[in-house]
């Protein structure tokens, strides 16, 4: 990749948390601090699962990344919730795999 080309990388609401961590809250630009505020109240996994999360939905169920992202992003609890995400994909997940998703997010969800 050239010096001019830009990359592009889908992270999850718990990932932006963990990067902008690591840079510390005090380097942040307000900008960077509105968005770590954000993520913090809204993430609902821990990061490194998140990781391990976007790993088995893409390579298990075989989710779109882009969609696997989002139901990181949202955790869905029930079936009809994670539905909504997989409503553009061009093919249907059989209803066992979706009960098998929602509870391996319900096992990873942080309670709050």
């Amino acid at each position: 990749m050239g010096q001019d080309e830009l990359c592009e990388t889908r992270l999850s609401l718990p990932q932006v948390k963990k990067m902008l961590e690591s840079i510390g809250e005090e380097n942040l630009d307000q900008f960077q601090r509105r968005t770590l505020d954000y993520v913090s109240k809204f993430t609902k996994v821990m990061p490194e699962k998140a990781e391990e999360l976007l790993v088995i939905l893409v390579k298990e169920y075989e989710i779109d990344e882009v969609e696997a992202v989002q139901i990181i992003n949202c955790m869905p609890e029930t079936i009809d919730e994670l539905r909504v995400f997989l409503a553009g994909g061009r093919k249907i997940i059989e209803a066992q795999k979706l009960e098998k998703i929602v509870s391996l997010l319900c096992e990873n969800r942080i309670l709050k």
